[in-house]
Parts: structure tokens; sequence; C-alpha cells
């Protein structure tokens, strides 16, 4: 098992680089959606404030960015494993299944095709309208540190113009909804669009050599926002891969979503799935409580044995990368810092243990 550190566009910087290689990791997860923050003059208006914005350009989306960027990881001993999610304004009509639909199904093969001659193994994505959405900040983990839960809010409608909790088209979007909304959308719609996703992807991720790993639903509910949801059960995710069946369809497998989950048992999904070969890499979360009531917590507090956890990965074999994901802030000058710390200490101990100890 490999343990690797997320890091957000604003993050990709040689101080954060040697900070993930000096706290053990090997690997970065690169969550490139938003890198550019350029924004556009409509987007500088006050109705935008606090709502993020996606912009389809960037040099970082190309060949020639993403072989910088693993580059610039490569000289700080790191490995660059996989990028996290399409920028919404790559697809937002392949989810909504618009007029351009067919326009950037063709700009994400090229995408696909660019990580392939980059040397990047695997696109994390969410095939998903609302996004992560509801989640409030808490002190519920332990000490009190600063978290977040997600605590059965009230819905709201997605403003037209936004997909994923991000602005794809300033010019339309208002926050209440005033220029209309998504609407609802299906179960049977959904699950079309993403038959009609993967049966073109797929193929390209197979020349590529180019995994597709998708992430359930987080919260894990059947609706939110009015929009139907993916995998917000574990079993569901049989009917991913049974969609199109490929070695290339595999799992971003998110442990506190997977626990958050209110069917299944955690330590059989791990078992089933990690024996399948089908996971791509993990978020390694823990989490106290299921949907609607919900709070992430430390690594060591939550409701998942993680050390239980890693025993099955590691007697089925995988040997992909971990990420602490999400992790509590620390009262300290560099909360963020101190959290990822905590949780890579204890990953690669834990790892370290299991893997000496298990073998005898």
């Amino acid at each position: 098992m490999k343990l690797g550190l997320g890091l957000y566009g604003n993050m990709l910087n040689q101080e954060n680089f040697r900070f993930a290689r000096q706290a053990g990791a090997t690997h970065i997860v690169a969550h490139l959606v938003g890198y550019f923050g350029a924004l556009t003059d409509a987007a500088k208006d006050d109705r935008l404030k606090g709502f993020g914005i996606s912009r389809p350009d960037g040099e970082i989306w190309t060949y020639e960015g993403m072989r910088a960027l693993r580059q610039a990881l490569n000289a700080e001993g790191l490995e660059l494993e996989a990028i996290e999610n399409f920028e919404p304004a790559h697809w937002y009509d392949v989810l909504l299944d618009g007029p351009r639909k067919r326009e950037q199904m063709e700009h994400l093969k090229r995408i696909l095709r660019d990580m392939g001659r980059a040397g990047i193994p695997v696109m994390g994505y969410n095939f998903s309208f609302a996004g992560v959405w509801g989640r409030t900040r808490t002190h519920a983990a332990r000490g009190g540190a600063e978290t977040v839960g997600f605590h059965d809010p009230q819905q709201t409608p997605i403003p037209r113009g936004m997909i994923w909790n991000m602005v794809y088209d300033p010019t339309v979007f208002d926050p209440e909804g005033r220029n209309g909304v998504v609407g609802e959308i299906t179960q049977e719609q959904l699950w079309e669009r993403l038959t009609d996703f993967l049966r073109e992807m797929l193929p390209v991720a197979e020349e590529a050599g180019v995994k597709l790993a998708l992430h359930p639903d987080d919260p894990p509910m059947p609706t939110l926002r009015g929009t139907a949801r993916l995998v917000y059960q574990p079993y569901i995710y049989d009917r991913v891969l049974n969609v199109y069946p490929s070695p290339m369809n595999t799992l971003e497998f998110c442990l506190g979503t997977l626990g958050e989950m209110t069917e299944g048992d955690i330590y059989e999904v791990v078992d089933k799935y990690s024996r399948l070969g089908k996971i791509a890499y993990i978020h390694f979360r823990n989490v106290r409580g299921k949907v609607p009531h919900y709070d992430e917590v430390f690594i060591d507090e939550g409701d998942i044995d993680m050390i239980r956890v890693l025993r099955i990965l590691h007697r089925n074999g995988y040997d992909g990368v971990l990420i602490p994901d999400h992790t509590p802030a620390m009262s300290c000058a560099a909360p963020w810092h101190a959290g990822m710390a905590y949780a890579l200490g204890y990953m690669r101990a834990a790892i370290s243990l299991i893997e000496q100890f298990d073998n005898q």
C-alpha cells in the first residue's frame, strides 16, 4: 500500500510537495478544478461572492501542463497518481444532457489521452449534479477541532448555470434561482447519462491506459436538491461496474462516504471490491453517524475501525494509494497541515506495522 496526499489547485507548489514528502507520502492526488482562478468580469459580480467559478481553459488541462506538474512532483520525490474531478465547465452538458454534450465528450476524451501521454494513471470523477452539498462546519471532532458535518439541511433547487456547486455560466447564474433552476432529474435519466458517458469514455481510457474511478455520492442520499444520486448504497457500485465491464472501470473508494451509508457492512464492502481489484485509490477518512446526520472526525475516533480496514486491504493484496482526503483542522498556526500530518503519521505507522506483522 502506498501513502498519498490530496492537494487542491492552489496548493500545488513546492512547499506543499515537500510537506507531503516530509510527512511520509510518496504519491499525490491533484484536484485541478478551479486551478486557474482568473475570473471573468461577470464572475466578479456581487451575486457570485462565495461561489466557486469553473473555467474550462488553462494550460494545466493540456498534455504540457500535466507533464510539467508530474515533473515538478518527481523532482521532490513524489509521483502523480491521479487527477480528481473534471472541471464542471468541461462537462456540464454531459451531465445535463445539453446541446454541447458531444463537443464536451470529445474534450474529455482529449484529457484522458493527454493524461495517458503524461503518465498519469487515474482520473477520479463524480457523476453528480448537486455534488458535495449541505455540509456545515462543526466542532464535533475530538477536543472541539473544527470539522464538517451533514445534519439534514433544508434542500434548495440547483440554480441554472451551476453544477457540482460551481458556476460554469456566470451570465445566467443567480443564487436565488430567479433565472431558472436545473429542475428534477430522475434515476432513469441519471443512469442513461452515465451509461452513455462510460460507453464513450472507457474505450478511450483503455487505449490511454488511464483508469476512470467513480466516487460515491456524499452525502449518500437517493436524491439531493431535486436530482437523483448515483451510488448512495454500497451495492450500487456493482451496477456501475456492469454498465461497461472494463479493467479501466474502477472505483474512487471513499471510506467516509461508504461509512455514512445506511446499508451494508463497511468491512464486507472493502473486502469485496479489494478482492475484485476494482479500487483505483482510497479516501481514508473516518466519520461518526450516518445520513441524514453525520460528522467527519479524526481518523482514529470514528465509527470505522481503520486498522481492520487496512488488514483487509493487505490480506487482499491491495497495492494502490490511500490519501487522508479530509481531516479536522487542528488548533494551531497551520490547522490543515497539522491535521494532515496527524493523519499521515497514523496511516504510515499502521501500514508499516500491518505489512510487517501480518506477513509473519
